[in-house]
């Protein structure tokens, strides 16, 4: 990890919301297609570094203790640093990112020392998938046979995060799509997670395999494209909140089914999908706040297009209000997308054949990926 820092007299912003730390020395886990070789900040160092931002009048809302190396790997040194930081900045949030080894014994200690925030870096719940994954995993200071380790790192993860949230931390899981590997897998992952009292994911993609990581025997996987990230955050969103907005995913050709990878789709009785959105480009309202909402479908040749708005009516008195919003506005959309909604309405919505998916990315390329990427129809095909 380089941590970029600012050059003086340098144009930067007046806030930084989390600011990077690299403090941790030593590593306990290493996916197989990661860089490696990048040196940790001393606490002394990247507590300078803190005052030197805030004396040239940056307001920095929280620090985030990632990388090199993992942050509960050397226990020691994380909590003589967070010591050391809560001493001297008793106001600004901590948070940390880590595999999740060892987080559950640290659970009440990490939150005892003023850490709020516990970012857990998950990328499978499945042994197999670990295992294709991951170059080694030492839960302590040896290798262990790598089947071994990915069952224990499984278990950690999953009481790491149970043990977190009940000592008041806000647990949130990071997870990056490696096309090939995991990119079908990313439900599972959200569904697991959501279980443990997780609060959100982020879905990233994998960018490309480190210089001179990349070879044959080690079967590295593709960059991800957007199309993959976009289907991937589509079905982490069914279970979790979702953090982060990549970029919206281009048309693409030959996309596998969505069906196979359990998204919904346009039927003959329901072709359209229906968005909550403030301003015609980002799905970024409640379900309960949209006060009319956008319909979208196919044209001729296949590709989804704006059709109309509707206008929400307030359910009459007496009235069911999710299913009075299916019968007046729904009721040829197979899904609704909204940057949030309650637990009533997905549950009444679902029930009557429609899908309420919540994300907070661009609505073209979100629309996009439901009806196929863009693959145009071949003359006279209907819809699923």
């Amino acid at each position: 990890m380089i941590l970029p820092f600012p050059e003086r007299g340098s144009r930067q912003p007046p806030q930084v919301d989390w600011l990077p730390l690299p403090l941790a020395p030593r590593a306990n886990t290493r996916i197989r297609f990661a860089a490696t070789g990048a040196r940790p900040m001393p606490p002394e160092q990247a507590m300078e570094w803190i005052a030197d931002l805030q004396h040239q009048g940056r307001t920095i809302r929280g620090i985030d203790i990632h990388g090199p190396g993992d942050a509960l790997a050397e226990p020691r040194q994380l909590f003589y640093f967070l010591d050391l930081f809560r001493r001297r900045q008793p106001e600004m949030a901590i948070r940390l990112t880590t595999s999740g080894l060892g987080s559950a014994a640290l659970a009440s200690r990490l939150a005892d020392s003023g850490v709020r925030e516990v970012v857990l870096l998950v990328d499978a719940v499945q042994v197999d998938i670990i295992q294709r994954l991951y170059a080694w995993i030492r839960p302590g200071r040896r290798t262990i046979p790598l089947a071994r380790a990915a069952e224990l790192l499984l278990k950690e993860q999953a009481d790491g995060a149970g043990a977190l949230a009940r000592a008041g931390l806000v647990v949130r899981v990071t997870t990056t799509v490696y096309p090939g590997f995991n990119d079908s897998h990313v439900a599972e992952i959200a569904r697991k997670m959501a279980s443990l009292q997780v609060a959100s994911i982020m879905v990233q993609p994998f960018t490309g395999a480190a210089s001179g990581v990349a070879t044959a025997e080690n079967d590295c996987p593709v960059p991800c494209d957007t199309i993959t990230l976009a289907r991937a955050r589509l079905q982490a969103a069914d279970h979790l909140p979702l953090t982060g907005t990549p970029p919206a995913p281009p048309e693409a050709e030959n996309l596998v089914p969505l069906r196979e990878h359990g998204l919904p789709g346009p039927t003959d009785r329901r072709p359209h999908v229906a968005v909550a959105s403030s301003n015609g480009m980002d799905i970024d309202l409640h379900l309960g706040q949209a006060a009319r909402l956008l319909i979208y479908g196919p044209r001729e040749d296949g590709l989804a297009c704006l059709l109309e708005a509707r206008i929400v009516a307030p359910a009459p008195a007496g009235v069911a209000r999710w299913q009075h919003l299916a019968d007046s506005c729904l009721t040829d959309c197979f899904a609704v997308l909204v940057a949030n909604a309650g637990e009533a309405p997905k549950k009444v919505l679902a029930g009557l054949g429609i899908r309420v998916l919540v994300c907070s990315d661009n609505i073209e390329g979100t629309v996009d990926v439901l009806f196929g990427g863009g693959k145009k129809k071949k003359p006279g095909q209907q819809p699923r």
